[in-house]
């Protein structure tokens, strides 16, 4: 009951397959063994009788008593004459020599000549009958020594197709086992990676959760001690801000599509907005007088820029930099720091998931910059860090057509409440 339960789940293809690969190393076996043993089974049952040359002895013998009995005086007539007749019904009946016609094959002895030569029944006839009689049998012991050669060979072929169907029943038998154990490996390793990939999502979005609910619990503190209405409304709307960009983030049934797989939801945004809403006391924002409109995801957009100023602001006390430009037809921003910066080597090592760079003011999980790279690539651009010439580091995200464009949000206002105002 227990097999037929597991079995319900695999699908029928799979089913048959696996079936009929269980069943070959029998059907191979099978199989071998009727087309190599026929033969040989053939020729056992055809001499499955134990053939000897009995009756071509008895008939040589029979000769001689009859010769004995014409050449001895107290041999009566009568018992001379049943000699000769008993001699003469042998060789008058060939149907009780077992294969006479395969053993007159042999040679040129015939029973039908000592036949002949009987019933003259004269000296000389009977001394040629008894000389055929004896090259007939002799002819006779010649067969039954074939005989026995192709039944030891047949024996042998059998022998060895039963070694063969043995060894390649063995054979088969491990190639299955082996092909087992590799499925089993190749599935403990898909498993694995797909667990890898699942903790991977879970971190990172760990990892993007934090900063919103900082967010939202710093400006519910606050709430409790405005004073005034246009404060409280200013934290209540950061409450809702930090309210969507959770929903945004926290879709346990589109982690792959948020963090590993990257299936944007693209509208064309003014990417003013989402720079201008990094303003703060050690960030200064610097952006285009007119719109700049382009493809992107904003929520992801927005995720790139929170991650390489908080990174920028780990690593100094001073002023971080956020500059929106555009650059040969396609939007650019650049995050720089005053820091000390990091060495030339790890400069493509801190792209890397858990990949950190020198201490900075805050710990960090590595995550961050992994996920900028991976948003900005999704965008049809990239990322990339360089020094600056008088100190600290530069942060380029350029930002390409999207390589995703799924759809347009369904809902315009909750982009736009993503974007910020």
């Amino acid at each position: 009951m227990r097999l037929l339960s597991l079995l319900q789940g695999v699908p029928r293809p799979v089913l048959i397959r696996e079936t009929a690969l269980a069943l070959l190393p029998a059907l191979l076996t099978l199989g071998l063994l009727l087309m190599a043993t026929q033969p040989a089974y053939r020729t056992l049952i055809e001499n499955e009788r134990d053939w000897s040359p009995y009756e071509y002895r008895a008939l040589a013998q029979d000769l001689q008593t009859y010769q004995i009995a014409r050449l001895d005086p107290t041999v009566s007539v009568d018992e001379r004459q049943r000699s000769w007749l008993r001699a003469l019904s042998s060789t008058g009946t060939p149907g009780q020599f077992t294969d006479l016609g395969s053993v007159e094959s042999f040679g040129e002895a015939r029973l039908e000549s000592i036949n002949r030569d009987l019933q003259l029944n004269t000296d000389l006839s009977i001394r040629r009958a008894i000389m055929t009689a004896l090259r007939l049998n002799a002819q006779a012991d010649t067969y039954a020594t074939k005989i026995s050669e192709k039944a030891i060979d047949a024996l042998q072929r059998l022998r060895f197709a039963l070694i063969l169907a043995a060894g390649l029943t063995g054979l088969m038998s491990l190639l299955l086992i082996t092909r087992a154990l590799l499925m089993w490996r190749a599935e403990r390793e898909r498993r694995s990676r797909r667990e890898a990939r699942q903790r991977e999502a879970l971190s990172l979005a760990s990892h993007e959760l934090r900063r919103p609910l900082q967010s939202l619990l710093l400006a519910s503190d606050l709430l409790r001690h405005a004073q005034s209405a246009e404060q409280r409304q200013h934290l209540l709307s950061l409450i809702e801000d930090s309210v969507v960009q959770l929903d945004s983030r926290a879709d346990l049934t589109r982690l792959n599509d948020l963090y590993l797989d990257v299936i944007l939801r693209v509208q064309r945004t003014d990417l003013r907005l989402l720079v201008q809403r990094l303003a703060a006391r050690r960030v200064d924002v610097c952006v285009p007088e007119t719109p700049l409109i382009w493809p992107v995801d904003a929520n992801r957009v927005r995720q790139v820029l929170e991650n390489l100023v908080e990174n920028a602001l780990k690593y100094t006390t001073g002023l971080v930099e956020v500059q929106l430009r555009l650059v040969g037809n396609r939007p650019e921003i650049t995050v720089r720091d005053y820091g000390p910066g990091i060495p030339p080597a790890l400069i493509e090592r801190v792209f890397l998931p858990y990949e950190r760079g020198p201490q900075g003011l805050d710990d960090g999980h590595g995550l961050g910059l992994a996920l900028v790279r991976r948003y900005a690539r999704a965008h049809g651009g990239d990322v990339c860090l360089s020094h600056a010439p008088d100190g600290g580091l530069i942060a380029t995200v350029r930002l390409g057509e999207p390589s995703t464009l799924l759809s347009e949000l369904s809902r315009p206002e909750r982009a736009g409440a993503a974007a910020g105002s």
